[in-house]
């Protein structure tokens, strides 16, 4: 890999992009293989990895209009490639199709018979139904694809000269977009995953979500920059500073999301509702106590105990193992998010979980390295770049 410091381009962006594209396609084979054998677990498989990936470009879009509306200029530098993972939303757009014929594997609600014999699934019925439940994922990605184009339109027309009408055009997209952005993850959270039991609701569930997502993205930027700083791309101009900044971005959302994680289960625990409670005694009575207690410890101590010292966001190669650390428990996350509702007496991993992963894994760090080499990888002419690259903790 080469890279023009003068131009803050890649000159030679290696071989990634391609390996990654030709495991992503193997992954994909794989997932038709799989989906042959076992439709449903197929499905939950699928909708596990679908939405992993798309939280990392969600949580970019977030990361990106946040930027823009408090006018931040230590997050300069990182402004292209937040952008380069929001602009794999449109892909991901196209990889839901799949989902769309496992409706009937994945959601209970969708079944006539049963929504006819369940008094509970007859009065979700106006919002829980086939066609309503299409047309608001349709209305969803419309949102963030608009969002995601608009913002990347007049970011690069940014990097041909330097213009404030420019930077004050991103703000005026960010304002109505940061509102639309979170009612719609909100309920796509509720429509792909709290609904795959339909009995239960939780109306902390999309906060919930949101933090995973955001902290899932906040990681693999922070693994994305460390690993081009790797091959010395952007040393000089990512600092030491900005990384104590993703450090304690790293920290704050790990305790948001245990905050978010404990007020679902304390409230409902208080409550003691049987309808609310049999979704926590599912992932409690049987092996899931296991995965649990994974992410009590996993999620949110560990990680929570290694970036608490100041030094530790600054270091390299602690920030580097916990990024993929969270990312890890990020995917550990859904699948206990999504599994129970296929396995409710115990784990049951299969072969289609890391298969869908890879696959779709492949094709979006594909899309990702594809966009990076695209492109200049900081604004070039935004007017606060020199702010951020001399950009100094206080």
């Amino acid at each position: 890999m080469q890279y023009d410091q003068h131009t803050y381009r890649l000159t030679d962006t290696g071989n990634y992009g391609t390996v990654a594209l030709i495991v992503g396609v193997v992954g994909l084979i794989g997932s038709a293989v799989g989906y042959i054998t076992d439709p449903a677990q197929f499905f939950h498989s699928y909708l596990t990895a679908f939405f992993f990936w798309l939280s990392l470009g969600l949580g970019g879009l977030f990361f990106v209009m946040l930027h823009h509306l408090v006018g931040a200029k230590w997050s300069v530098v990182l402004r292209r490639l937040s952008e380069n993972i929001m602009m794999t939303i449109p892909v991901m757009a196209m990889l839901f199709i799949p989902l769309l014929f496992g409706i009937k594997e994945l959601f209970h609600w969708s079944h006539p018979e049963l929504v006819a014999t369940d008094h509970l699934l007859q009065s979700k019925e106006p919002y829980l139904n086939v066609t309503f439940f299409i047309l608001r994922a349709v209305v969803y990605f419309v949102i963030w694809m608009l969002l995601a184009f608009l913002l990347n339109r007049y970011s690069l027309k940014q990097d041909q000269a330097h213009d404030n009408k420019l930077v004050r055009t991103l703000r005026v997209i960010s304002a109505p977009g940061m509102i639309l952005f979170a009612l719609s993850i909100t309920f796509a959270g509720f429509d792909w995953l709290m609904s795959l039991d339909a009995h239960w609701y939780s109306t902390i569930f999309g906060v919930y979500v949101f933090s995973g997502n955001l902290l899932g993205m906040l990681a693999f930027l922070t693994f994305s920059i460390l690993s081009l700083q790797s091959k010395n791309v952007l040393t000089g101009v990512i600092t030491p500073e900005h990384h104590h900044d993703l450090g304690k971005l790293l920290f704050a959302f790990t305790v948001f999301w245990a905050y978010m994680a404990f007020s679902q289960y304390f409230l409902i625990w208080y409550g003691n509702i049987p309808e609310e409670t049999v979704w926590f005694l599912e992932r409690w009575e049987s092996s899931w106590k296991i995965i649990s207690l994974l992410l009590v410890f996993g999620h949110f101590a560990v990680p929570f105990f290694v970036l608490f010292p100041a030094g530790a966001k600054r270091h390299r190669g602690v920030l580097m193992v916990i990024s993929i650390w969270l990312l890890i428990m990020h995917w550990v996350d859904l699948h206990w998010l999504v599994m129970p509702s296929l396995h409710p007496h115990g784990i049951h991993f299969s072969w289609m979980d890391p298969v869908t992963m890879i696959g779709l894994g492949g094709v979006f760090v594909w899309l990702f390295r594809r966009r990076t080499a695209a492109k200049p990888l900081v604004p070039v002419n935004d007017p606060g770049l020199g702010d951020s690259i001399r950009f100094i903790n206080h």
